[in-house]
């Protein structure tokens, strides 16, 4: 009987996937020229077992040759929403097409200028309407008894992202040298065994002001550096805080900005941190699990000895995601 059971699970997914695949149509292809025309990246969306299945589909995507990121829906409305440009391309991600978070974000996300892409279980829904284009992931039956627990649906959702990764990498004849550059071994393999010294920014290359300078100096430091951020040190150099693009916005939207304050006022204190011995893939952890693309890396006792960006971990260029 247990046997049973577990056929009949395997089965139902099964007819699943094949359902969508009956649906496929014209908007597939539309949606792989959108992001092979694209110049920035994917940017995946999505919460609960949504959320979980775009994470994966971030993964397959990087590892196949486009660039992609995981971008969640709270966090995004709460100062994250700066790393989504013009030139990216969002997949959201709802069954229902109804998840309310999800919804919030959209027209945010289509004022900045970016193309939405829903992939949903109701094309009638209202992340369907506000999406540019619409890829059907629907299925006749959940392969949980109770027609609950999302089974049959995320399994068809992880179908469909893989299907768009595959046809990606076909498009941009991406081979198997191409994929050990993305992977231990290769080319970045080998940048992440480097600790971070030997590829973070020193000197006058770091951005920083000092405790009690204003606002005005701090956006100013980050304006030309260009690196979304800045460092707050006290008179000995001591890391007491950061400022980022993030914080700059959140201050502006929550109160009748005044850049005279002094930066303390607005700057995140205790920012996450790194030696300058550590290795590489640690820092590339700590960025991913935190949503970060600058670290300050620290001596024994707080001092800046560095800044880490994630451009530096990947080779500024180096790495070619999108495209041939």
């Amino acid at each position: 009987m247990i046997k049973d059971q577990a056929i009949e699970v395997l089965e139902i997914e099964a007819a699943g996937i094949l359902e969508i695949a009956g649906k496929l149509d014209d908007n597939f292809t539309r949606v792989i020229d959108l992001i092979l025309a694209a110049r920035g990246r994917v940017i995946v969306s999505g919460i609960g077992k949504s959320g979980l299945i775009g994470k994966k589909i971030v993964a397959t995507l990087n590892s196949t040759g486009t660039l992609a990121m995981f971008l969640h829906p709270v966090e995004a409305m709460h100062g994250d929403l700066g790393v989504v440009s013009a030139d990216d391309i969002l997949l959201a991600l709802s069954n229902s097409g109804e998840t309310v978070e999800l919804n919030a974000l959209i027209p945010s996300i289509k004022m900045l200028g970016c193309k939405v892409v829903a992939l949903t279980g109701n094309p009638a829904s209202a992340l369907a309407k506000n999406s540019d284009l619409i890829l059907d992931v629907g299925v006749a039956k959940e392969a949980c008894p109770l027609g609950l627990a999302p089974t049959t649906s995320t399994t068809a959702l992880l179908a469909m992202g893989d299907a768009l990764a595959v046809v990606l990498t076909n498009k941009k004849e991406f081979n198997s040298s191409d994929f050990k550059k993305f992977h231990p071994g290769g080319a970045l393999g080998q940048r992440l065994s480097n600790r971070v010294a030997e590829l973070m920014l020193a000197g006058n290359a770091i951005p920083s002001v000092h405790a009690g300078e204003s606002i005005q100096t701090a956006i100013e430091a980050i304006d030309s550096c260009e690196l979304g951020a800045v460092f707050v040190v006290d008179a000995d150099n001591i890391l007491v805080g950061i400022l980022t693009d993030g914080d700059i916005r959140r201050f502006v939207a929550r109160q009748k900005a005044s850049f005279d304050q002094p930066v303390d006022t607005i700057m995140t204190r205790d920012p996450r941190t790194l030696s300058p011995e550590a290795p590489a893939y640690d820092a590339l952890n700590l960025m991913e699990r935190y949503q970060i693309t600058v670290l300050p890396i620290t001596g024994p006792t707080g001092e800046v000895k560095g800044l880490l960006h994630l451009h530096d971990i990947l080779g500024k260029g180096e790495f070619t995601f999108n495209g041939k």
